[in-house]
Formats: structure tokens, C-alpha cells, sequence
């Protein structure tokens, strides 16, 4: 029986019940880290003894696996996209967006399915705008493809957010702080094509380079969308 299956205990003098426990979990986590969430930590922003959580989340995974899926409520999209595209690129940015209120999804993104009832909407919601236009194997695969490029993304993205925070150091002063060190290297003429990337390429925001990959893939994936046969 999962967690979402598993009925809660009868209510007690303090209110407590799993919407509760979930939400001190996500507000600890977007001020901690996974790191910052444990049953006792849960328990004590709720002024609850730790024991009376494990009557309504039986581990610390159950914990996450709840946590996710809340933060799978804001993917979500509030409409049905209108096509494949759409549904996939409005997948990504919300899963980014996502991300960046609650860095701690990154490390949870990427592994086995989560199985929570607004996840499963967001995976109905997506593998439906792709009916009719390839058989279902490609159709997942599409999925895969697209979701294995916003995951890596997000990822990087958040990691270097988290250096931000952990130096101090804006993307650009760490530019401006290595600049002495990379210009001497560069200078050797070993490296012309960093050269070149670091001179002439043009230095755009994480949005920008996030949506230009993603654009890139959603071509890839079009080529690959023909219609199963009658």
C-alpha cells in the first residue's frame, strides 16, 4: 500500500495530517536542502511529537516521495497544451520554474518515476498531447528525450546557483576572478577554439540558454513524429 493509498490516523486535540506535515517539509527543504528535513525537524516546525508523524508517513523516502509530488501540483499545467510542442516545452519550463522555488527538486529529478497522483497528471497531460502522432514506444521516447535534456539542464543551473550562494561570487565576478588566469592560458595558443568561444561567443542569460537547447531538441523530436498506420 503506498502513502497515498494508506488512510490516516483519527484526529487528535492538534491538528496534524499529512498536507501539514508536507508543507513544513517543503519549507524546510527550500530553506535547508534535502539535508534540513528529517521526521524530527518535520515534527518540531509543527509542534508535534516525532512519533505522531509515523502514523501518517512511514519513512523519510515516503517523506520526499510526498514532497515531490506537491511540487508536481505547480507543473501542472492549468490548461491541456494544444499540441505536442506545446505540451512538451510548457513540461520543461514549468519543471524549471519549479526548480528555482524549490532548488532541492534537482536532486530528486531524473530517477524512477514518481508515482504521486498530480505526477501522473503532468504524465497524462503530456503523453496525451502526443496521441495519434507516433506509435506509443516513440512517443515515450520523445518524452525521455526531452525530459533527459530539461533534467541535465536544471540541474546545471541549480549548481551553479548553489556555488553563487556557497562563494558569494556572481556568475560574473567569478568570470571577472579566473579572468587573469584564463586570458595567461588562452594566450599560449594551445586551446583556439576556447579561445574563440571565450572572445567572440556571445554571453547570454540561463533562461536563454535554457529555451534555445530545449527549442534545438523539440526540432530533433519532430523529425522523429510521423503517425502510426492505419
Amino acid at each position: 500500500m503506498t502513502v497515498w493509498d494508506r488512510p490516516e490516523p483519527p484526529p487528535s486535540p492538534a491538528p496534524l495530517d499529512r498536507e501539514r506535515i508536507v508543507a513544513a517539509a517543503v519549507a524546510l527543504a527550500d530553506e535547508s536542502g534535502l539535508d534540513g528535513v528529517s521526521l524530527r525537524k518535520v515534527a518540531g516546525r509543527l509542534n508535534a511529537g516525532p512519533m505522531r508523524l509515523y502514523g501518517y508517513i512511514a519513512t523519510k523516502q515516503e517523506l520526499f516521495d510526498l514532497m515531490v509530488d506537491e511540487v508536481y501540483a505547480e507543473i501542472l499545467p492549468e490548461e491541456r497544451p494544444d499540441d505536442w510542442r506545446e505540451a512538451l516545452s510548457t513540461l520543461a519550463h514549468r519543471t524549471r520554474h519549479a526548480a528555482l522555488r524549490h532548488p532541492w527538486l534537482a536532486d530528486l529529478l531524473g530517477g524512477r518515476p514518481a508515482l504521486g497522483p498530480n505526477a501522473l497528471a503532468v504524465g497524462e497531460a503530456t503523453l496525451a498531447a502526443l496521441d495519434g502522432l507516433a506509435d506509443i514506444d516513440t512517443a515515450l521516447r520523445a518524452v525521455e528525450t526531452v525530459s533527459a535534456y530539461f533534467t541535465g539542464a536544471i540541474r546545471r543551473e541549480i549548481a551553479n546557483l548553489r556555488a553563487e550562494r556557497a562563494t558569494g561570487l556572481s556568475r560574473h565576478d567569478w568570470q571577472r576572478a579566473h579572468g587573469p588566469q584564463l586570458t595567461k592560458t588562452l594566450a599560449t595558443g594551445r586551446f583556439p577554439a576556447l579561445t574563440k568561444a571565450v572572445y567572440d561567443g556571445t554571453d547570454v542569460d540561463p533562461e536563454t540558454t535554457f529555451t534555445t537547447g530545449l527549442e534545438w531538441v523539440l526540432d530533433a523530436v519532430a523529425t522523429k513524429l510521423t503517425p502510426p498506420p492505419e
